[in-house]
């Protein structure tokens, strides 16, 4: 393990079991943010996936984790209830974005097995339909995932839009190396046009399954009572970017399928890609929404704009070794 990883668990668990960290979390509030949960943790592990993905086993550890330094509560209940707490014991919430369809097949499971309630919040286009995220064709396209013809043709279509695959991606050998490499290149990426994208996307093979959620299992998690549901935007476009026109119609539309499709949707909104300025938050007031949630990496605090609350990302690697998500926790403390 390397010397800094090393130092970073020993200061997470120096953290929570330190006397002045059990004072700096006493009557925190905490929101974790995770996407997916794949079907097993070598999957998770490669570095284009990480940050995005746990598995099954660093899913379980955290939910074991979590309860001996935290009260796992609902969102809403982090939200709403008086932050000091009798016991002093911090609350955490645990949020999902984008609304995949894992969500139900892999994390739901266990979180009923460790009864910890958690919200997803849905990009609602996406919701019972083929629609994809392209972040996930593109790169289990360029990765192989599905097959080394289709592998050819995306790189052949990159490179014709003028965004090659570095060559360190055909060099080197060792997975990890050529995973981090596909990791940066998927980042770069991020500045291509949605239309741009989509092209691209389209350009990927279909999978046997649709990568989303669709209304009936929503309905399914929703009625268990421990999952809440919320909007994640309509196409998952980044909200900034739009004028005033498309901006309020992607609100609205995304509100509106969560009003048909849940029973009680959460009046939260969570920004995809955390993206959000003065304008976008005028606007979501205007939809009577008195929450938001960003990806800035902090605790909760008294003083946070309510639509613009922080959260904390949870990654394979952080999951399996929470002691360095107790080290992230520390960052955000003070962040």
């Amino acid at each position: 393990m390397p010397i800094k990883t090393s130092l970073k668990r020993a200061s997470g668990w120096l953290y929570l079991n330190s006397p002045a960290g059990r004072r700096q979390l006493r009557g925190a509030r905490l929101i974790l943010m995770l996407h997916r949960v794949l079907a097993d943790d070598a999957s998770a592990e490669l570095p284009h996936r990480n940050e995005l993905c746990v598995g099954p086993q660093a899913f379980e550890r955290l939910l074991r984790w979590l309860p001996q330094h935290f009260e796992c509560v609902s969102l809403m209940q982090l939200l709403q209830a008086d932050p000091v707490l009798s016991d002093g014991k911090p609350r955490v919430a645990l949020t999902f974005d984008d609304g995949w369809r894992d969500n139900a097949l892999n994390a739901f499971p266990l979180l009923q097995r460790h009864q910890v309630p958690a919200s997803i919040f849905l990009s609602t286009d996406y919701i019972g339909s083929r629609q994809r995220f392209w972040w996930e064709s593109l790169g289990e396209t360029l990765w192989g995932s599905h097959g080394e013809l289709a592998q050819r043709q995306l790189i052949e279509q990159v490179r014709k839009i003028g965004r090659p695959l570095p060559a360190a991606f055909f060099m080197n050998e060792r997975p990890h190396a050529r995973s981090n490499v596909l990791a940066r290149y998927l980042q770069s990426l991020k500045s291509l046009s949605p239309q741009a994208l989509h092209l691209l996307t389209d350009a990927c093979p279909t999978e046997s399954l649709p990568q989303a959620l669709d209304w009936q299992q929503v309905r399914e998690l929703e009625d268990s009572g421990l999952i809440s549901f919320g909007p994640h935007g309509a196409s998952h476009a980044l909200l900034p970017g739009l004028d005033d026109r498309r901006l309020d119609e992607e609100l609205s539309r995304s509100q509106n399928a969560l009003a048909q499709g849940c029973r009680q949707p959460l009046p939260v909104y969570c920004y995809p890609n955390g993206d959000h300025d003065l304008r976008v938050r005028q606007r979501l007031a205007a939809h009577r929404y008195p929450y938001a949630l960003s990806t800035r990496a902090a605790l909760c605090s008294p003083s946070d704009d309510p639509l613009a609350l922080p959260r904390i990302g949870v990654s394979q690697r952080n999951a399996s070794r929470p002691s360095l998500l107790a080290w992230r926790i520390s960052r955000g403390a003070h962040g």
